[in-house]
């Protein structure tokens, strides 16, 4: 089975990028700090064959488009070896220049019981997330989160997210499970080096969620505020 949540790593001419990426039944759903990628795959005689979108969600301008472009239509094809998948393709914004992606599968042991979710809770889907630290401190990060009927899985191009939640009327709470993929404390001192717990309450609604959070980043606690928006309803 090829569902689960991995790292991203995808390159086209001289231009890198990372993120995380979750397969499930045919769906290709994930993204970075400032891009979502939206897509679906299939197997065929022992290949993958997937089509992806990447969209802008953040606009911060210190994000630029790996491909020039703030949408770009990918078309990979590729096969499982061991525990990565190796795609190989063409990017619509570079005609004639092969795109290329490793996708490593990461450890999803971590993942706590899943939630219940009732009438009223938060809509399933891929959500761009804004987390800020409050009381002065100056940290926070961005990415995406997949939530899939009380399971969070999502991430960036450092980190990726393991948690549950439950939701009914309006609101859910949940405990997420920050953890690295790839070495960020050069990038992210505050998050970086560290595994992030982070329980969670607040509101959500047919468009997206807010929520706030205490986070314990090795011996340091953190008061955090997110708002999440919803990209793709699954």
């Amino acid at each position: 089975m090829l569902d689960g949540l991995y790292k991203a790593e995808y390159g086209v001419d001289d231009a890198f990028g990372r993120s995380i990426m979750c397969m499930h039944e045919g769906r290709m759903l994930g993204g970075n700090s400032a891009f979502a990628h939206l897509g679906t795959y299939q197997e065929q005689g022992g290949e993958i064959l997937g089509d992806v979108i990447t969209q802008r969600h953040n606009d911060d301008p210190h994000y630029k488009p790996l491909m020039g472009a703030d949408v770009a239509a990918i078309s990979v094809r590729g096969r499982l070896k061991g525990n990565t998948i190796r795609l190989e393709g063409s990017a619509a914004p570079r005609p004639g220049a092969l795109f290329w992606a490793n996708l490593t599968r990461l450890d999803d042991e971590a993942l706590p019981p899943v939630g219940e979710v009732g009438v009223g809770g938060i809509v399933n889907g891929l959500y761009s997330i804004r987390i800020r630290a409050l009381d002065g401190v100056d940290a926070g990060l961005s990415g995406v989160m997949l939530l899939m009927n009380g399971r969070i899985l999502g991430g960036d191009a450092f980190f990726y997210y393991l948690g549950s939640y439950s939701s009914a009327d309006g609101r859910w709470k949940g405990e997420i499970l920050n953890q690295e993929h790839t070495p960020a404390k050069g990038e992210n001192p505050v998050f970086g080096g560290h595994e992030v717990g982070i329980g969670f309450a607040g509101t959500c609604n047919g468009e997206g969620a807010e929520l706030e959070a205490i986070a314990l980043a090795g011996k340091r606690s953190l008061r955090l505020a997110a708002t999440l928006k919803l990209m793709r309803a699954a």
